[in-house]
């Protein structure tokens, strides 16, 4: 614990933005709040509710590009599942004893089917599907709701004692298939759902640190953050709804961690708790020599060797200043260009990211309607851009900005970055255009649940890169898709590119694929199959299997090769040890049976 001396905040008590039976507020079988979604109706297409900046107003172009891009007909549309009944899925594996020593532990539980169901999943294409149209094989028996560590604790000794497996959840964001069952688990599962660990327990205001419960959503973090002045500066794309414990156990990474870095540079201490005991250092001391750092050993375990309870990260002041700014370019490899010269000469603002023409385009259809002014100003705007810069509207791409700073150092870094795109015949596009082109990030999820009504399925993947292959990379991969889908009878399709962040040396790209399943059998089998060939050539182009969002279950065929055999067999060694009957059987990374079966 800190030294006496020091001052600190008392617990905050966070009200968060997940209650315990999530599906009060959020969709039970899709993303984001119940009242946020994009509707289509008489040809018209909005978003509802007034959470975000384009709620309930018209969004007259989303319609026509659907149609012409994707060949759909706004007049067939598909109906989802009810909400599940009891009698949908089987009863829970508990025996009358295990439940009575689940009652002596007095910690909030459930085994209500709905409540069973909503963390059997994540948020890949496969588990919304499933949602949507059909019914898992598999559902976790028993929700868990630990109030702090010592619950979890007391939930860990039961299962490992009682021969049932635990699955850690907590914002229920994975893209990677982490958090579902594995199918062929004939023992009890017990979802630890961490969303009521959510305190602030403490927060040193002279070493600039705070610990937290991994519970804690990510928006509600910076919340009360904000209110004593303080910011962690970690904003992933799934900020809104992922954990802090989330953010650790996949090793991830935020839109501004130029300024504020990636998960593993925020963290300073972390508790896990194995079945084997508490696994943690003790010193918090800001970095030590003490053989391998097992800080890293828990980033990126994925739930397969404990349950992360308490992190403490660093904190910065609020920023004074927070400007957005773009830049458009001729071409996608001026727009690289620029972002590898900016990283070269490190000077990178809180966020820089690039859309490639399609990805723009795209942008395009979730602008709302204009006024009649707004109407001229763009139509000025577009004379200006095509017709005196003479840029081609089919190969033009966005770089959208993100300044963090006082208003000083703003203003030198927004110089820097203007005079260097001005080298690659960049032309600053504006601060609004910087901020739509930021906040878009948080609707595109939302996207696919409208996509879905009309056969289309949609997916994102990302992967890190060396610069000399961003390029290439991005170009063959969207050959290899336009080729399959070729192959495999699909005719309307998109596949479009960002590049999120810069390194130096290397970057992430994002992509975003997308095509219309009518008349076409197994869309998700269909789906992954584009996928893996284009994992495959990302990786022959010299990319990972993943930046930020883990392996999971979904990457998990390219983790050999990644890491080795002689890393896989390091990592089975810890996992035998921390777990030697496999309590934690998520079968993430690599597969592994019980103990006994071994």
């Amino acid at each position: 614990m800190p030294a006496s001396n020091q001052k600190f905040t008392d617990p905050v008590i966070v009200k968060s933005v997940i209650p315990k039976h999530r599906q009060d507020l959020l969709k039970w079988n899709g993303w984001g709040y119940k009242d946020s979604q994009f509707v289509i109706r008489d040809g018209v297409a909005y978003f509802t509710g007034q959470r975000y900046s384009i709620g309930n107003l018209t969004l007259p172009h989303l319609a026509p590009w659907v149609i012409s891009v994707l060949n759909i007909d706004l007049n067939k549309y598909n109906v989802f599942n009810d909400p599940p009944k009891e009698s949908d899925y089987p009863p829970p594996k508990l025996t009358k004893e295990i439940y009575e020593k689940l009652e002596k532990l007095n910690i909030p539980h459930s085994i209500k089917v709905i409540d069973r169901v909503v963390r059997a999943h994540g948020h890949t294409l496969k588990d919304i599907f499933i949602l949507k149209y059909g019914r898992f094989d598999r559902v976790p028996d028993l929700v868990l709701w630990p109030k702090g560590h010592d619950d979890v604790v007391k939930i860990v000794k039961l299962a490992d004692e009682n021969d049932m497996v635990i699955i850690p959840f907590g914002g229920g964001t994975a893209v990677s298939g982490a958090v579902e069952c594995p199918t062929g688990e004939d023992r009890p599962i017990i979802s630890l759902d961490t969303t009521q660990m959510n305190r602030i327990l403490w927060l040193d205001e002279k070493n600039l640190v705070a610990c937290c419960e991994s519970g804690i959503i990510g928006q509600d973090l910076e919340r009360e953050l904000n209110k004593l002045g303080f910011t962690c500066g970690h904003e992933p794309d799934s900020y809104e709804f992922s954990s802090l414990g989330g953010w650790v156990a996949t090793r991830a990474s935020g839109m501004k961690k130029n300024t504020y870095g990636n998960i593993e540079d925020l963290l300073v201490h972390v508790k896990m708790v194995t079945p084997k005991g508490l696994l943690q250092k003790n010193c918090q001391v800001p970095r030590l020599s003490c053989g391998p750092d097992f800080n890293h050993v828990i980033m990126g375990s994925e739930g397969s060797l404990g349950v992360i309870t308490e992190v403490v990260i660093k904190i910065r002041p609020v920023p004074k200043i927070r400007r957005y700014g773009s830049i458009i370019f001729y071409d996608f490899e001026d727009g690289v260009n620029c972002m590898r010269e900016v990283a070269r000469q490190r000077c990178q603002p809180a966020s820089i990211r690039l859309m490639d023409n399609d990805q723009f385009k795209f942008g395009l259809i979730v602008k709302p309607q204009s006024t009649f002014m707004e109407s001229v100003v763009d139509g000025l705007k577009k004379v200006y851009v095509t017709k005196i810069k003479k840029f081609d509207p089919d190969r033009m791409c966005v770089m959208t900005l993100l300044f963090e700073g006082d208003e000083n150092e703003v203003k030198v870094s927004e110089k820097r970055i203007y005079d260097i795109a001005a080298t690659f015949r960049g032309v600053p596009a504006g601060e609004t255009n910087g901020e739509r082109g930021y906040m878009l990030t948080f609707l595109i999820a939302y996207i696919r649940d409208l996509a879905l009504q009309f056969n289309i399925v949609a997916e994102s993947f990302e992967t890190s890169c060396p610069w000399d292959r961003a390029i290439t990379l991005v170009k063959n991969v969207k050959q290899v898709i336009a080729n399959e889908c070729r192959n495999k009878g699909i005719t309307h399709f998109i596949i479009n590119s960002r590049v999120t962040q810069t390194y130096d040396a290397g970057c992430v790209i994002y992509f975003y694929l997308g095509f219309n399943y009518t008349n076409l059998p197994d869309p998700v089998g269909l789906f992954h199959h584009l996928e893996d060939s284009a994992r495959d050539e990302i990786i022959n182009c010299g990319g990972s299997i993943s930046h930020h969002h883990g392996v999971g279950k979904l990457r998990k065929r390219w983790y050999k090769n990644t890491v080795s055999q002689v890393g896989v067999d390091l990592f089975l060694a810890i996992k035998n040890e921390v777990d030697p009957k496999n309590t934690f059987a998520t079968n993430n990374l690599v597969s592994r049976v019980t103990k006994s079966k071994l």
